[in-house]
């Protein structure tokens, strides 16, 4: 029985097994060994973290064009936020001082989101671009452009990926390729 009333309800959110099943993806993806040793990211927290955002973003941007999909985009923000909160913790952070690392990794975040719809929609110049800047510590042009490469094609990928997949978490990232640049 449909009750009247049932569109003033909170909207479900997506099962927390799901949120931790997607998270787990976009982070495996974001650990991928070829980006650290191939493609030039630093391997260090700021690399890995750098690496996180992009594939968040990549993510979050497709789960814009989803009807569906707003609570799950909040409820993976929410996860990516808790997990930084935690390996601030463990890294012995100390609580007076998380609020302030938060609100850095906020700015960080919400920062790149702006650089990167903003580059990936002018082209894989200025993709490359933004990547070189905010992953590559502004050097090594040529490695930023497979980056970049590698970001439009997963962005096709999972434009290609249907909302019943995205929602459920039966999706996967593309391996990422790295060309030999060296002369």
């Amino acid at each position: 029985m449909l009750w009247p009333f049932n569109h003033f309800r909170k909207p479900r959110l997506a099962p927390a097994g799901t949120i931790e099943a997607i998270y787990g993806m976009i982070v495996t993806q974001a650990r991928e060994p070829i980006f650290y040793r191939d493609l030039g990211v630093p391997d260090t927290v700021n690399g890995r973290f750098d690496l996180l955002l992009l594939h968040l973003w990549l993510l979050l941007r497709r789960l814009r064009t989803a009807p569906g999909a707003v609570e799950l985009s909040q409820a993976l923000f929410d996860r990516f936020c808790e997990d930084m909160d935690d390996n601030l913790r463990e890294m012995g952070v100390g609580d007076q001082t998380v609020p302030k690392r938060m609100r850095a990794f906020g700015e960080a975040f919400y920062g790149r989101v702006q650089a990167y719809d903003q580059a990936i929609d002018a082209g894989a110049e200025a993709l490359a671009q933004a990547i070189c800047k905010n992953i590559l510590n502004g050097a090594a042009m040529d490695r930023a452009r497979q980056l970049a490469a590698y970001a439009q094609a997963t962005e096709a990928n999972l434009g290609l990926t249907g909302e019943p997949a995205l929602l459920l978490g039966s999706f996967e990232f593309p391996a990422p390729i790295a060309k030999d640049v060296t002369p």
